[in-house]
């Protein structure tokens, strides 16, 4: 895909499941060599957003483009070949190892040319996300954490060039929070198209290129982190005062929850500053 073409965009964009509206006339595109970050409360619509890009959810009004062709004039595998996707939990009935489950990732190219990339292609998805040293471990004897990285390690082994990842971070530590968005901006930077649905604003500032805010399954505001990052904003979308400062080293937005200081701390600081008799 040219860069500046959209890879997915989705038009007036209205879905609606158990006679609810999750998304609500929504415009978005996603276009090759960027991070776009879905963000918002709990309900806001993210993931099913996320669903509809990747044409895994149909719209009940609107239209829905990858690649600049309509969702449905793909195949599933033509689907397969076009756009990797991580969903929120990745559950298995048998008891596959994790190297077996990061392959799963190939199976669109069984059968093509780029069927001799497999082993190069696992190899490095593992490498990447730091999941090789466990490579024979049956996966339903990892932790959350080492769990979710292999279900990365799979998209990623996809290779395919538009990559959209649902909360992607919400089961690791710190360090491999870090590791995830530092791949997704590698991945843009070689001219892949990213989504991704994250609760960390924090992490969202420092790393995305775009930020979408959804509230109530309409979009509230797309744009730079620092233009949507705004305190006012915020504070209305997720119904808590939020502050935002600057990051001391990248200046990137540390976005923080307002909040009272303890009782027992005022108290003690009241008795800290009470003159001496």
């Amino acid at each position: 895909m040219p860069p500046g073409e959209p890879a997915a965009e989705v038009r007036g964009a209205t879905v609606r499941l158990g006679g609810r509206t999750v998304l609500d006339g929504v415009d978005l595109t996603l276009v090759p060599g960027e991070v776009l970050a879905l963000v918002g409360p709990n309900g806001a619509g993210k993931s099913t957003l996320l669903a509809t890009l990747a044409a895994d959810t149909r719209v009940s009004e609107g239209a829905v483009h990858l690649a600049g062709r309509p969702a449905d004039a793909w195949t599933a595998r033509e689907l397969a070949m076009l756009r990797a996707v991580l969903p929120q939990a990745t559950t298995l009935s048998f008891p596959f190892t994790v190297a077996e489950v990061v392959r799963m990732g190939r199976a669109p190219w069984s059968g093509t040319p780029h069927e001799d990339d497999d082993e190069t292609a696992v190899a490095e998805a593992m490498a990447v996300t730091e999941t090789a040293d466990f490579a024979a471990r049956p996966f339903s004897a990892l932790s959350g954490g080492e769990r979710a990285r292999v279900a990365l390690a799979r998209v990623v082994a996809q290779r395919a060039p538009v990559l959209l990842l649902d909360e992607p971070t919400a089961a690791l530590d710190l360090r491999h929070q870090e590791l995830v968005l530092r791949l997704c901006r590698e991945r843009a930077a070689e001219g892949e198209a990213v989504g991704v649905v994250l609760h960390d604003l924090a992490l969202a500032a420092a790393y995305v290129h775009r930020i979408a805010l959804l509230d109530g399954g309409r979009l509230t505001a797309v744009g730079p982190p620092g233009t949507v990052l705004d305190p006012a904003v915020l504070s209305r979308v997720y119904r808590h005062p939020v502050e935002v400062v600057p990051h001391p080293r990248t200046g990137a937005g540390l976005v923080l929850p307002v909040r009272e200081a303890p009782a027992d701390a005022a108290e003690d600081d009241a008795a800290r500053d009470a003159p001496v008799e």
